[in-house]
């Protein structure tokens, strides 16, 4: 049909990807009646600046601005970009692009983003984080062992003076980081301002008595101005943390934060909350890797991406990749990945990933046998369903890493510590489901 003929000139299988090309990575499922070809043709039409049709006004210099699909095999997708169609530190504008209308496309049944490879000269108009690994190990002062955070449960009901009571519990047991849930902000029970204040005097308080130093990952998420707000106010309580529920509040209200931390001296923990609705389904959406890369672009210090042996759904592999990507000063896929390009991050700093979900004492040697030592293990239930209550529940926690530190047991280790003991009579080593 004439004037359809368009999509096809988005397929250039030889052409040479420029070191300026921005690469992203699809898996793509045609729907009935399109090869692989006219689908992923129509992704890179669809992303650049094609539409359904030839254009009158597509003026011949124009076509420099083409996407190109350079690589296909199989359900795998390869297109580059020129790095003109994007505008420098802006990753709505990016996410609009490359992760917009294809989404919706009718000739698609199913497209996911599982890669995108980012260019020197793109990465360079990012902050990336403000403190990263080392940042908030220094501020912490912990090293040799992964960073300690508990969520208070229930994670909403409880007024300010009764959470500063579980967190002062949880903070003396050897926690090191008190966290917010995601949905826990400016409720009428629990108004932000005052668990910000009663907690901080907590955190003052137990500082003083056990000599280590704790922080606060506050959850400041809302409208972006009221956000602001309350980023100054964590900073005027002498606060080194925000927590943000990125995804809910949306990269560029992020990538405001991210400035204002700058100067305030504060770390971002990101919440990744709504995730799933994208990238739990393996044929369309976008995944929990690409969501790390553009988090670490634009600048948080830690960031939930799972853990392989929790309650949450997660798959080892791509776990472990994902953590990576956000660890290594330059990601090189492991042999036989398809998926993934090399990434390196030049002046972005590494970031702190949170395994999260279901976590008991009895998982801690498998977390850390799988995802290392640089990681913010968060444990919820494990602290606060301990028989013994929350302050055995943290002490069970930091009993178990200073089992593995010394390459002992957890049973064994758990004969002369009871609050281990307790915590493996409760749930042994089992995974919640």
């Amino acid at each position: 049909m004439v004037g359809f003929e368009w999509y096809l000139d988005f397929v250039d299988l030889s052409y040479e990807v420029s070191e300026r090309d921005l690469i992203a990575v699809f898996k793509v499922t045609p729907s009935e009646g399109l090869t692989i070809e006219e689908a992923a043709g129509r992704v890179a039409s669809e992303s650049s600046i094609g539409t359904w049709t030839t254009l009158t006004t597509m003026k011949p210099s124009l076509r420099r601005l083409m996407a190109k699909v350079f690589e296909i095999s199989g359900e795998i997708v390869k297109i580059a970009y020129p790095l003109d169609l994007f505008e420098e530190g802006n990753i709505a504008q990016l996410i609009s692009s490359i992760a917009g209308n294809i989404f919706g496309m009718r000739a698609i049944r199913g497209v996911r983003l599982e890669e995108v490879y980012f260019p020197k000269e793109y990465i360079k108009s990012y902050r990336g984080p403000r403190f990263g690994i080392d940042g908030v190990r220094e501020k912490l002062k912990v090293w040799g062992r992964p960073i300690t955070a508990t969520v208070i449960k229930p994670k909403v009901g409880l007024t300010a003076e009764e959470y500063a009571k579980v967190a002062y519990e949880i903070l003396t047991g050897g926690v090191d980081l008190l966290k917010d849930d995601e949905n826990l902000t400016d409720q009428k029970f629990n108004k932000f301002e005052e668990r910000l204040s009663k907690v901080m005097r907590v955190i003052d308080r137990v500082e003083r008595e056990t000599g280590e130093r704790k922080g606060y990952l506050v959850n400041v998420t809302s409208e972006t101005e009221e956000m602001k707000r309350r980023v100054k106010l964590v900073a005027d309580y002498g606060n080194e943390f925000i927590m943000v529920d990125i995804l809910a509040a949306g990269w560029s209200a992020l990538q405001t934060i991210r400035k204002i931390v700058e100067d305030l001296g504060l770390a971002i923990h990101a919440h990744r909350a709504f995730h799933a609705a994208f990238t739990r389904n393996r044929k369309h959406g976008v995944s929990m890797y690409v969501i790390a890369k553009l988090s670490r672009l634009v600048g948080v210090d830690h960031i939930h991406i799972g853990v392989p042996v929790g309650k949450m759904e997660a798959d080892v592999k791509e776990v472990l990749t994902t953590e990576r990507v956000l660890v290594e000063k330059e990601f090189n896929p492991s042999p036989g990945d398809r998926l993934h390009l090399k990434q390196c991050w030049y002046n972005i700093k590494p970031v702190f990933p949170a395994a999260s979900g279901g976590l008991h004492p009895g998982l801690l040697p498998e977390v850390v046998k799988l995802m290392g030592k640089d990681i913010i293990v968060q444990v919820g239930g494990g602290v606060l369903g301990h028989p013994d209550g929350p302050r055995a529940g943290a002490t069970a926690v930091r009993q178990a890493f200073e089992a593995i530190e010394e390459g002992v047991s957890l049973v064994e280790y758990a004969k002369s510590h009871s609050e281990l003991a307790r915590a493996l009579n409760r749930w042994g080593f089992i995974r919640p489901k």
